[in-house]
């Protein structure tokens, strides 16, 4: 039971009684008169206790985007049942409307739709609905809390599709679909043609030349069927947050444009979560499911706010990839972290692999690097400065063991890491 501010207001306006008739009975009678009032408005109220909830609607949502989700009120008994109800979600799963009214007549049910605009990513949950509903004299109201269960799985975002088409075109002029086939170390022969001028002598076949009577040379392609092996950091450094997004969704973002991508090239992509244990898994799934899979296995991720084991990480690596294979590792360019954890351990990995370092830079540090306004700014600029040299040692000293390194903004990492992939395509690198 729930008391409205009308019986507040009520009490306050019969406290003006006892001071016109100044006797004990007339209190009385006024407490008494509320009471009854109280009980009447109770009794004539809808009864909630009976009513039944029923959930429909989406189970996913891609972060960005919205979704709906039903709630059924039912009401299986006899009386009408009017009543205010608030559903309430976590603030993330961006729920409207929170509150909103029912009539619903004895033996039917009705549905209310609310809409779903989650700004994060991973499970949200409906956490319960409380239902009023308010006696006719508006004194009283039934009020009861029950659970509706209902979880809602927010996938990661992929802002970076709009890249795709313009990756996809110079991907297939890598493959010979629209311009001419290259040709290059590490390539696979495709076909003969006619020789044109221009062609490098070096590609002229002579066993093919002397069959037909003509210079014919010989046409490459990029190797197909090579082994990408993607590599989320989800340590400490991947909770931090790049202007409003957190460096882990930018690495997802980034690693799903390479996965469109290379699964379009022919190549075999893996995908894996670690910090101090696997966190996610992807491996073997056909060119088809590739993105959604990964999709799946990214939603519930979230970063641990441990310092990630790069020797786990590079034994879990070498015992699932024996054959080379591109590894790229979306990680932070942290010095400490680096000069402690991976880099004494690339010597093993760059034997047996490429290896590629793919990190979200901060915008804001170069706007604290150029500005001189007052004393705060000059300290914050000389701060800036030194992070951006120690980051540029970093990059060298990474570069010196043979590793490619990506150092993006995050509304550029996506598009910078596929061209750094296509153009180890093109050098005939992969």
């Amino acid at each position: 039971m729930a008391l409205t501010g009308r019986v507040a207001l009520l009490a306050l306006l019969a406290c003006a009684i006892p001071l016109f008739v100044p006797h004990g009975w007339v209190i009385a009678a006024i407490a008494g008169a509320l009471v009854a009032l109280g009980a009447l408005d109770f009794a004539l109220a809808g009864n909630v206790r009976r009513l039944v909830l029923h959930r429909t609607g989406d189970t996913t949502i891609r972060l960005g985007e919205s979704g709906t989700v039903g709630l059924i009120v039912e009401n299986p008994g006899r009386r009408r049942v009017r009543a205010l109800v608030r559903d309430a979600w976590p603030p993330s799963a961006g729920v409207t409307p929170r509150t909103f009214e029912i009539d619903v007549p004895a033996g039917e049910r009705r549905r209310a739709e609310l809409r779903l605009a989650p700004t994060r990513r991973g499970d949200r949950s409906s956490v319960s609905v409380t239902i009023r509903s308010t006696g006719p004299l508006g004194l009283v109201a039934r009020q009861l809390t029950r659970q509706a269960p209902w979880t809602v799985r927010v996938l990661p975002g992929f802002p970076s599709r709009r890249h795709l088409p313009a990756k996809l075109r110079r991907l297939r002029e890598l493959t010979g679909q629209q311009v001419a086939l290259i040709r290059g170390q590490g390539t696979e022969f495709d076909s003969l043609r006619e020789y044109v001028a221009g062609d490098d002598v070096r590609s002229i076949d002579w066993r093919a030349t002397a069959r037909r009577g003509e210079v014919v040379v010989r046409t490459w392609r990029p190797e197909r069927d090579r082994r990408i092996f993607l590599i989320l950091d989800t340590g400490r450094t991947s909770a931090g947050r790049v202007g409003d997004i957190p460096r882990l969704d930018c690495s997802m973002d980034a690693a799903l444009l390479l996965g469109a991508l290379a699964s379009r090239a022919g190549d075999r992509v893996d995908l894996l979560a670690y910090d101090r244990r696997v966190r996610a898994r992807v491996e073997g799934v056909s060119r088809t499911d590739l993105l959604p899979s990964m999709v799946r296995a990214m939603a519930p991720l979230e970063p641990e706010l441990i310092e990630s084991d790069a020797a786990g990480m590079v034994a879990t690596l070498l015992a699932r990839s024996r054959q080379r294979s591109l590894v790229v590792l979306l990680t932070e360019l942290n010095t400490a972290a680096m000069e402690e954890g991976l880099i004494p351990l690339l010597p093993r990995l760059t034997s047996r692999h490429l290896v590629m370092v793919a990190a979200v830079a901060d915008p804001r540090v170069g706007e604290m690097a150029g500005a001189r306004g007052d004393l705060a700014a000059v300290y914050d600029a000389a701060s800036a400065e030194r992070a951006r040299g120690e980051r540029r040692r970093l990059k060298a000293e990474l570069r010196e063991y043979g590793v490619e390194v990506v150092d993006a903004p995050p509304d550029e990492i996506a598009p910078a890491l596929a061209d750094a992939y296509l153009a180890l395509k093109a050098q005939g690198r992969l």
